[in-house]
């Protein structure tokens, strides 16, 4: 008993490393879909992600979404990791995907409370209002930086002076589309329709 207890302690601090990688993860599968796939490219994401930036209240995104993606991620860290292991690490990105979901709602339907969801409020609207092609982290600045898609330090100040001015959004935003069979027309039909320019 005595050498059971720190090994299950052992084991569960194991998981828990890659059930916080996972999150970690997260912030950069955010920038790459946000920054990358929405922004740079033509894609099915892209063609998703110029619906919200039409109309903000479109901030949830279809779980299909995850269910779709979560056993690809699931496969390729298998190759890296066991597949217990690359479980913990898909989980740690669901939560990663819950956190995004609930601070992209709070961005733009909240008014923000403490100075972090401030800073995080003012780096999406300036991405929405000032530049479309900087500011691509919600929920972390670290990528923006890594990747270069900040501007210089007074021109981030204009535009996060600019879009604090934005007022939070009044009634319902889009959740209850994206559970219902609504939301799957909706998601094949925006599959189907041009991404702007």
């Amino acid at each position: 008993m005595g050498t059971l207890l720190p090994e299950m302690v052992w084991t569960a601090l194991w998981f828990a490393g890659f059930f916080a990688l996972g999150f970690w993860i997260w912030g950069f599968i955010e920038y790459l879909i946000h920054g990358i796939l929405s922004h740079r490219f033509k894609t099915p994401v892209a063609k998703m992600h110029w619906e919200h930036h039409r109309n903000p209240r479109r901030v949830f995104t279809s779980p299909l979404a995850a269910l779709i993606v979560s056993p690809l991620l699931w496969f390729g860290f298998s190759f890296l990791v066991d597949g217990v292991n690359a479980a913990f690490i898909i989980l740690g990105v669901l939560l990663g995907f819950a956190h995004y979901e609930y601070t992209h709602w709070y961005i733009h339907f909240r008014e923000p409370k403490t100075v972090r969801q401030r800073r995080l409020r003012d780096h999406h609207l300036a991405h929405h209002f000032c530049n479309a092609r900087l500011y691509h982290g919600v929920t972390t600045h670290f990528w923006d930086k890594v990747f270069r898609t900040l501007p210089d330090a007074q021109l981030q100040a204009e535009h996060y002076a600019k879009a604090s001015k934005t007022p939070v959004m009044e009634g319902q935003s889009n959740l209850k589309e994206v559970y219902s069979l609504q939301g799957l027309k909706m998601l094949r039909n925006t599959f189907k329709s041009n991404t702007p320019k």
